[in-house]
């Protein structure tokens, strides 16, 4: 007997006609949010910082099953970048509800990895960090203006606990600007707009895919779980971070990272 088919949009719909811009969703675990937020009701703004045909792409798997979104192009690496993103998702539908951040430069794989520090650094700093501050708070005061809001921004948990290596030190100065930002900013927005932040760990995006049997040991021996996480599970904790349950929920850090010790490397002698 075949099983019947499982509804794309879940019975609760608790996001239902909200509308949700989700930077860097053409891929990893902004693709995985952008897909999940779609699931539960809301009108999505799929966004790439130059690649159209994969915007598209999210664009296309969410409508087939029956939701409704938008693909975007922006370099918000760019002032320019992020002011026309803003604009043209303010437009889409004459409000947005949910901001949710996940943009940020691949200095992990392909050509980017080969560059040099200062390189890296000013690519994080100019996507992840400017991307990030500036685009949160034009959103952040129009969701003032009109009254109701969620922004979420995206962290990582080792720009607190520490690793070596150069890339490494990159990542944890701009991710612990954007989680020292994001703190300010749910303090100026509140009481009408929320704000906090997701912080993943060892997430299998397409570095992990591909990283080497060390990397794998390590992400065993560092999670208390023992394994990677995946995207889709980061973007169950964003959708619900974004709706009516998570009310009384702002100014947070939320790790999202299997239970990872933090003694592993910053404190040896524990």
């Amino acid at each position: 007997m075949r099983s019947k088919k499982v509804p794309f949009l879940k019975m609760t719909a608790s996001l239902r006609d909200q509308v949700a811009l989700v930077t860097g969703s053409s891929s990893g675990i902004g693709r995985a949010t952008a897909i999940e937020l779609a699931r539960r009701g809301a009108k999505v703004i799929v966004h790439s910082g130059s690649d159209r045909s994969r915007a598209e792409a999210v664009v296309r798997g969410i409508t087939e099953l029956g939701g409704t979104a938008l693909a975007t192009v922006a370099d918000l690496g760019s002032p320019q970048g992020r002011e026309d993103l803003f604009h043209m998702a303010w437009e889409w539908q004459g409000w947005v509800d949910i901001c949710i951040l996940c943009a940020g430069a691949n200095i992990l794989t392909g050509p980017a990895r080969e560059l040099s520090f200062r390189e890296k650094l000013r690519r994080l700093w100019e996507v992840d960090v400017l991307g990030t501050v500036e685009l949160s708070l034009r959103l952040g005061e129009a969701m003032r203006q009109q009254g109701r809001g969620v922004i979420l921004t995206i962290g990582w948990d080792g720009a607190l606990r520490g690793m070596e290596g150069s890339t490494a030190q990159a990542f944890a100065v701009a991710k612990g600007a954007v989680m020292a930002f994001t703190l300010a900013l749910a303090q100026e927005l509140a009481p009408s707009v929320r704000v906090n932040c997701v912080a993943p760990g060892w997430i299998r995006t397409q570095w992990g895919e591909t990283a080497g049997p060390q990397w794998q040991a390590r992400v065993q021996a560092q999670t208390l779980l023992g394994r990677w996480g995946s995207p889709e599970e980061v973007a169950q904790v964003c959708a619900f971070l974004v709706s009516p349950e998570s009310a009384y929920i702002t100014g947070q850090i939320i790790f999202v990272n299997g239970g990872t010790d933090f003694r592993f490397k910053a404190f040896p002698n524990i």
